[in-house]
């Protein structure tokens, strides 16, 4: 059983988006909810506003109307709120990555040692353990965007939007992250909203999917993932994700 849908604490919820650039419909009345440390995937056509509904959650875009309400409150428009990954690492090659992982820290104002030492604690549990004085050139694909997670993840541990971050990655190191991700978030109190245009990569990671349309996007359906947590590669031959699979080809 999904332990999830049971689960009633709403962190961020967008209400009615709309979005249009020049005359170009892009979103057309997204509604969705993300809940206490629930994870959520968007699927969707290519171009069809997926990115654009994460960069109105952040703030840096505004909806031409709607709501974006974290805990309640009205946040549209407003930044500073939420961390957004995207699928490139991003992660500064003249900087060591404890430097990387702290710079939200940094920017939020505090001292660089400070920083340090708040971020030293959790490269033990992102997997990046001795590394802390490595420059990103010495680190693998995969060990990168653990890296770019972590520094998501300090600035803001609550509400993490992740873009595509495993896409970049071969199959293998990819199968391999995805794992790494649903462990690492049994340690966490985080809540993800997560795109992709992997299928399989949607219903093995996520407690509900969202599924979008062509552009203007619109939500077409909601699909919880009723699967049990924690969660093998094995369950990828398992009956109900094969159906999941097919429930969601026939809606894309």
């Amino acid at each position: 059983m999904n332990t999830f849908q049971n689960n009633n604490e709403i962190k961020l919820e967008l209400k009615e988006l709309y979005k249009a650039f020049e005359d170009t419909p892009v979103l057309e009345g997204i509604s969705l909810q993300l809940k206490n440390k629930e994870f959520i995937s968007i699927l969707g056509p290519s171009g069809s506003g997926k990115s654009t509904i994460f960069n109105i959650i952040s703030g840096l875009l505004k909806p031409d109307r709607g709501e974006v309400a974290i805990e309640g409150e009205n946040h549209t428009g407003k930044t500073g709120r939420v961390s957004y990954m995207y699928q490139k690492d991003l992660l500064l090659p003249w900087r060591k990555v404890i430097d990387n992982a702290s710079l939200p820290l940094i920017v939020k104002g505090m001292e660089k040692q400070q920083a340090r030492e708040t971020v030293a604690p959790f490269f033990k549990v992102f997997g990046l353990e001795g590394f802390e004085h490595k420059y990103p050139f010495q680190l693998s694909g995969g060990m990168r965007q653990r890296a770019a997670l972590l520094r998501t993840y300090m600035f803001s541990k609550d509400i993490m939007l992740l873009d595509e971050p495993f896409g970049g990655l071969d199959a293998i190191t990819r199968a391999k992250m995805q794992q790494w991700l649903l462990d690492v978030l049994q340690q966490l109190e985080a809540s993800i909203l997560f795109i992709t245009h992997d299928i399989e990569e949607a219903i093995y990671l996520s407690d509900r999917v969202y599924i979008l349309s062509e552009r203007p996007a619109a939500v077409k359906k909601e699909i919880v993932i009723d699967l049990e947590r924690p969660r093998g590669r094995e369950i990828l031959t398992s009956r109900e994700f094969i159906d999941l699979k097919a429930e969601i080809l026939s809606l894309l």
